[in-house]
Order: C-alpha cells, then structure tokens, then sequence
C-alpha cells in the first residue's frame, strides 16, 4: 500500500516543469472537487469558488488507501483551506497538505493555475 502513495510527491509553483491541461472550469462543481487522472495518478481538483481560489491534492486518502478525496467537504480551519476526507472525517491543509487533527499522515499538494477557462495542473 504504502507504494501507491510514493507515486505522489507535492509539486511547489517553482518545480512544475509542466501545466497539465485538466478541463474547463466548468467542469468543477463550486465548493467541491473533482477527480483528474495524469498517467497513473489521480488528482483531486477544488474549486473552493466562495474563497475564490482553486487547490489540487493527491486524491488517495493516505489513511484508508481509497481513492476519495475529490469527494469530501471543502471548508476552513482558522484560515487554512481543508478537505476533510469522506471515509473518516481527517483534514488536510489544502495548501501544504499536512494533517489538521496532529496526526502524521498528509496529502501531496499541486499548484492550481486558470487559464482561458481552462485548469491546468503543476506537474514535474
């Protein structure tokens, strides 16, 4: 198990060596996410619209193994973007992916950029 999650590294906005061209915008609900597949990982992608921003994550939850994430609920903790996972309710940052409830498992985040109504996903 622990091999599928080595397949997703988090990618900052200066190491995407490509902008994967996702989908229309409107193909992403407002305040949710959806799946993308990139070879042989899946990405959740957020509109998280009420802020005005978009995130990406590994869309595997790195407790239960599953490929949920795109599935869960979107929402804030003190200011940090989260999703908090479908299966058993554990948040992650959306912006650095780390546990929200102190625990040790966490989330690869990408870098989300719009362009001509399009997403694009940062990729290396």
């Amino acid at each position: 198990m622990s091999t599928l999650l080595e397949n997703y590294k988090t990618v900052t906005e200066s190491e995407v060596k490509t902008w994967f061209k996702a989908a229309p915008v409107t193909k992403f609900p407002e305040n949710g996410g959806a799946c993308v597949k990139i070879d042989d990982k899946q990405i959740a992608v957020f509109n998280f619209a009420a802020e005005g921003k978009w995130y990406a994550s590994q869309n595997v939850c790195p407790h239960k193994m599953e490929m949920v994430l795109s599935r869960g609920m979107i929402g804030e903790d003190c200011g940090t973007p989260k999703i908090a996972c479908p299966m058993h309710k554990k948040t992650f940052s959306l912006e650095t992916g780390e546990s929200l409830n102190g625990e040790e498992y966490s989330i690869s985040v990408y870098p989300v950029k719009i362009e001509e109504g399009f997403v694009y996903i940062g990729i290396n």
